[in-house]
């Protein structure tokens, strides 16, 4: 058993490090968004912690009962307030 927990531990990657004084002058949160034909995903990334804050897509079940059609491109500001 405790073999399988250090070698558990020893998988995961930590984010890097950025220096201090680099992490000032950048925005916390970034945003990356993907378009397809199909479908439109953002997500939310806290910068220096390397995690996702937020995600949303087009394609989840609560948005598109709300969404007239799916495939277009004007879903973004839509998405983004959800």
């Amino acid at each position: 058993m405790i073999l399988f927990l250090i070698t558990q531990t020893q998988m995961v990657i930590p984010p890097p490090v950025r220096l201090p004084r680099v992490t000032q002058f950048l925005k916390p949160y970034v945003l990356k968004m993907h378009f397809a034909n199909n479908y439109v995903s953002a997500q939310v990334f806290h910068s220096p912690s390397a995690t996702v804050a937020s995600s949303a897509s087009s394609q989840e079940k609560g948005l598109r009962s709300t969404m007239e059609n799916a495939r277009d491109v004007q879903l973004l500001p839509r998405l983004a307030r959800y």
